[in-house]
């Protein structure tokens, strides 16, 4: 059984800064609440009172509310109007869809001077014949009858033939008490057959796959089979749908949670988005940096945002939720910054890379030490020639000196497709002249060469 607390009243007068004995106004609906008590005790100023959709099946413990003026009882389990004479100011009274036989109750809001509006719809009362014009009669000062209002014209022949109208209600109302004494005689049949079946459940064997083929066709049966409306049946069906959830919530307190693992066993970071939240990942050239965005909720606070980066990795816990990625590159973490955009609330995370080529003015590339890590020592002379860029070197000294050992072809050695297509020298230096003169004839037909 649930029951109002100061601390239930306290946490929804928020709006008073906390403040329960000066609260004009309060709502305390879909609570589950059984009973009407203590806010005439904590809240004499309270104006406005929401109990909607709850089990209330007595309006009681209200009348120190003289400043009351509007009350809200929809969806409860409310037989009788009463206990509400001392409630001074009452102007407003919404008691829909709830189990109100005996219409002969609305008489005792005759006292209520200020009551204008009432709302009966819903209730076994306003099937009456005759329901609206006694009701009319009945309180003279009502201007509005379940959203509709009322005429001078319809009180005045409400009020022209009253006293048939009540012996006749009074007939209806004699008729519906008997069946609803049956209904109750039915509904403590029925619950205590139902204890008894609960009884030899309990003392039943571990469940089973055919226990559990039971209890659906049991769960069926309870949602399928039609019933009375009553407030016992109300009452039944939130009882079961409380058992439910309690049980569910049961097993899964039993199960256990799976192990959040972000890093294996063997050192092997995993990419995790708990959050699952969308995200980019760039890299800045110019900056030499490696750039995160990730689309962190826009109206999130911040504090609830921890960003923890390290080398090879980047970890930002979200409300709880682990998202975690692995960089392509390593970073350095003390240089790392993290930014809050204000437009679209994005996290944007900057992680300079700890090596990568920095670009200079001049075009060449920088030497290891010169570059935004730190130096790495070579372990031998060779594995440093590697890590060199290799050049192409010119002797200087073959500047000066002309290259005639290819020019002849020598004899038995076949020229290859790159031999035969190079172009033809005609570069001739002097030991070369000297060597063909012993062997030239000068032939006078041959023009001579310029």
């Amino acid at each position: 059984m649930v029951r109002i607390t100061e601390e239930m009243i306290r946490s929804r007068a928020e709006h008073n800064e906390g403040e329960i004995f000066s609260l004009e106004e309060v709502s305390l609906h879909q609570q589950d609440l059984e009973r009407i008590e203590h806010i005439g005790r904590w809240c004499r100023e309270l104006r406005i009172l929401y109990l909607q959709s709850n089990l209330i099946p007595r309006i009681e413990n209200v009348g120190r509310l003289k400043k009351l003026e509007y009350l809200n009882l929809a969806l409860n389990n409310i037989e009788l109007i009463e206990n509400l004479e001392d409630c001074e100011s009452l102007q407003k009274l919404d008691l829909t869809v709830n189990f109100v036989g005996r219409l002969s109750s609305v008489e005792s809001l005759r006292h209520n001077r200020h009551l204008a509006e009432l709302f009966l719809v819903g209730n076994p009362c306003s099937e009456f014949q005759g329901y609206r014009q006694y009701v009319v009669a009945s309180l003279p000062q009502l201007k509005c009858l379940d959203g509709t209002q009322i005429t001078r014209s319809e009180r005045i022949q409400a009020s022209q033939g009253l006293e048939e109208v009540r012996r006749h209600i009074h007939e209806q109302e004699e008729e519906y008490v008997r069946r609803r004494e049956k209904e109750m005689e039915e509904s403590q049949r029925k619950e205590g057959e139902e204890k008894r079946q609960g009884d030899d459940t309990d003392l039943a064997s571990e469940p089973t796959m055919e226990n559990q083929e039971d209890e659906m066709q049991r769960e069926e049966a309870f949602w399928h089979t039609p019933c009375a409306f009553t407030p016992e049946s109300r009452v039944e069906a939130h009882r079961h749908m409380e058992e439910k959830r309690k049980a569910k919530e049961q097993r899964r307190e039993k199960k256990p949670k799976a192990t959040r693992t972000l890093i294996t066993a063997d050192g092997r970071v995993l990419n995790v988005n708990e959050p699952k939240l969308n995200f980019s990942l760039s890299e800045d050239e110019d900056e030499n940096t490696l750039v995160l965005d990730l689309a962190v909720y826009r109206h999130l606070d911040t504090s609830l945002i921890d960003v923890d980066v390290q080398p090879t990795y980047a970890r930002i816990s979200v409300k709880g939720k682990i998202f975690q990625l692995l960089l392509p590159a390593e970073v350095k973490p003390d240089s790392s910054t993290a930014q809050r955009s204000q437009t679209n609330g994005h996290l944007l995370l900057t992680m300079p890379r700890a090596e990568g080529e920095v670009k200079g003015s001049g075009g060449f590339p920088c030497p290891p030490t010169a570059r935004g890590g730190r130096a790495r020592r070579s372990s031998s002379p060779q594995e440093d020639k590697r890590k060199l860029p290799e050049r192409l070197e010119v002797d200087p000294s073959s500047r000066n000196a002309v290259d005639l050992s290819n020019i002849v072809q020598r004899p038995g050695v076949k020229a290859g497709p790159l031999e035969a297509a190079a172009p033809p020298t005609y570069t001739v230096t002097a030991r070369r002249r000297h060597r063909l003169s012993e062997d030239f004839v000068d032939d006078p037909d041959v023009p001579p060469l310029i």
